[in-house]
């Protein structure tokens, strides 16, 4: 069984070309992301918001 749905992987996806490219902000401080974990999360957590298939968050 697939951990991560096809919606969530072009989430992260779309998150980390985001990145790539200066437009993607974190949340509250709104600073510009330059680490790819980073986007990765970020995307991790709008794939959850959306509603696709992704494993809890390890954190919490």
């Amino acid at each position: 069984m697939a951990k991560y749905s096809k919606k969530a992987q072009d989430t992260v996806r779309s998150a980390v070309k985001r990145a790539k490219k200066g437009t993607l902000r974190s949340g509250r401080s709104g600073k510009k992301v330059t680490s790819r974990r980073q986007a990765i999360a970020i995307g991790l957590s709008e794939a959850r918001k959306k509603g696709a298939k992704v494993p809890k968050n390890p954190s919490s």
